[in-house]
């Protein structure tokens, strides 16, 4: 259209391999999550994808992006 060329818009989200096997690995277990905000969630670990990880706290569940995630850890009861 008028003579300019498209613009394109391009995601683009980092994938960490190993954060995410090391996730898959714990699913189901209590755990803190630390993030890049300082704000700590903790619940269980619902569901672990490439890009973001699923936490539920009271039967809530908290959708963090991978790239927010600081540190995990299991949660101590």
């Amino acid at each position: 259209m008028n003579g300019q060329p498209e613009k394109s818009v391009e995601f683009v989200s980092h994938f960490d391999p190993y954060v995410y096997q090391t996730l898959t690995t714990i699913i189901g277990t209590k755990i803190v999550v630390q993030l890049t905000n300082n704000s700590v969630v903790k619940g269980e670990l619902s569901k672990v994808l490439p890009d973001h990880i699923v936490v539920e706290t009271n039967k809530t569940p908290f959708f963090i992006r991978t790239q927010q995630i600081i540190w995990v850890s299991p949660a101590i009861s």
